[in-house]
Order: C-alpha cells, then structure tokens, then sequence
C-alpha cells in the first residue's frame, strides 16, 4: 500500500527509457522495480506533498513534475490497472455517465445538470407533481447527499449560479448496489423506504434492510455495455428499482466506491473477486 502523496519527501522515482528500468522507492526506503509489479489497484491517490519552504510558484512547479513523474512510473507499467487511472478521471463525471448508461441501454431518469435557475425552474416544472431531487456533482461526505426539493429550496434557485447542481426525477423504491469486479456483478437490495432518509440510503445504512439479490439479465447487458464503454474493470453502480413496476434506473457509476460494508451486509464475496482480478489463477 502506497500513499504516493509521501512520495516527494520520503521516497524517490527514476523513469528509465532506452535502457535500465523504472522503479520507485517508497517512504520505507523499500525499491519497487517497474517490471516486477504484477498488478495495481489504483484507488483516490492524494496530491503529492513537496518540500517544505519552496514558494508558492515553486511549490506549484514542484508539484506538477511529481505528478508527472508518479503518473508516468504507472503508466509504464506493464501490468493490470483496476481502474486504468486517466480512463477512471473521465469516467467519474456523472453528466458523462449518464449519457453512456443511455448509450448502453439502461433506463436514466430525467436529470438536468445546469447552473441557470431558469432552466432549473423550467425543469422542475416539466415534472408536474412528480417529487424531484438535488446532488451535487462532485464530492463525497454528509454535503454530498441526496435531497428531496422541498418549498424552501425551489425559493433558493438562484444560488445555482454560485455553482451548478444536479436535478433528477424522484424514483420511489428501492436501492441496489452493483459492484462489478471484472465479469462478475455483486448486488444487493439496501430498502431504506421505512428509514429516516428513503432518498439516499447513506445515511440510514445500518437501518435498511440489505439482502444479496440477482441482476436481470437486460441489466447486466447493459452494465457491462457501460463499463466496456467507460474502460472499468471495477466499478461500483447505484440503481433505484421503481416500486411502481420494478424497472431498474441507473443512478451513478463509483470508479472506487467502496464494497465493505455491502459485503458484510449481504453476505457477496467482493473482497474474493477483486483478489482474483488483480492475481487471476496461473497454470
């Protein structure tokens, strides 16, 4: 396990082209020799954190070439990368997502991304009675979760030109959890529908009721129509089954969500999965 944000202060790169190798020596004095990585497991690496006393300009500087560097030891690896880092940058934006679950034939709910309260308002309009809800389109954390639109909040539209938000179109029912580890798609139902937070299942986690449940097979095309277009090989998808008619909507895809607590839960063996998939069986 490496943090390579301690990289710069506690460790060293060498990037070798023509002849040599590449390696990298981690905060432990330990030397990783590029050829002999057999796989990556590539998971919300931190900004490396340069030498104390550069100025601001120099910090910067510092910084960019780190980058550089740590990125290009990766990307010369010849090895399994879960997720390829630059295909998972592109895949973690959700407007971008949301067109590719489109492509890929699963069902999306109406969603309106957009920093323009008349548009906002327009929209909302467009639902009619319909509940709606607000998401933001990046971050993680108590900020970041869902919220059904409420008097209040259509009265406070116009701080969307402070910065944009996501809209949806309410799905009442309930959540699924597909994490997919390579071929294999682990989920399961999480029924927060009887809990304080029937909209966002974060927060009630431990109130919901959670079982292992089966992917229909039109589901599971399109998943894997999803990732394929994404480049994934691990990714963890949220789902809102319509208790109206049981149609599965896909929600958000996570590059690196996490899988713990759903396989504790649900008894799935994720943890199993991505062992395989980062050292598949030889011989």
């Amino acid at each position: 396990m490496l943090d390579l944000a301690l990289v710069p202060r506690q460790g060293a790169v060498s990037l070798a082209a023509g002849r040599g190798g590449s390696s990298l020596t981690l905060p432990s004095g330990d030397v990783v020799e590029a050829a002999e990585v057999r796989a990556v497991w590539w998971r919300r690496p931190a900004a490396p954190a340069v030498h104390h006393g550069l100025a601001y300009a120099e910090a910067w500087h510092a910084r960019r070439q780190w980058e550089a560097a740590l990125h290009g030891f990766v990307a010369g690896l010849a090895c399994p990368l879960v997720n390829d880092p630059w295909r998972e940058a592109r895949a973690s934006h959700k407007p971008g997502q949301l067109a590719a679950a489109q492509a890929a034939g699963l069902r999306v709910p109406a969603t309106l991304v957009t920093s323009d309260p008349a548009a906002a308002r327009a929209f909302l309009d467009g639902l009619g009675t319909a509940p709606a809800i607000a998401k933001p389109l990046d971050g993680a954390g108590p900020g970041a979760w869902t919220g059904l639109l409420g008097p209040a909040d259509l009265d406070r539209l116009e701080a969307l030109r402070l910065a944009p938000a996501v809209l949806q179109a309410y799905v009442p029912g309930v959540d699924v959890r597909v994490t997919a580890v390579g071929p294999r798609l682990l989920a399961c139902e999480i029924d927060a529908r009887r809990t304080g937070s029937p909209q966002d299942f974060r927060p009630a986690f431990e109130a919901a009721r959670v079982r292992a449940c089966e992917v229909p097979a039109e589901v599971a095309a399109g998943i894997r129509r999803l990732l394929a277009a994404l480049g994934l090989a691990y990714g963890a998808l949220d789902f809102r089954i319509r208790e109206a008619d049981g149609a599965w909507h896909f929600l958000e895809v996570n590059p690196s969500g996490q899988w713990l607590g759903f396989e504790a839960r649900a008894g799935l063996p994720i943890t199993e999965a991505v062992a395989a998939l980062l050292d598949p069986p030889r011989g």
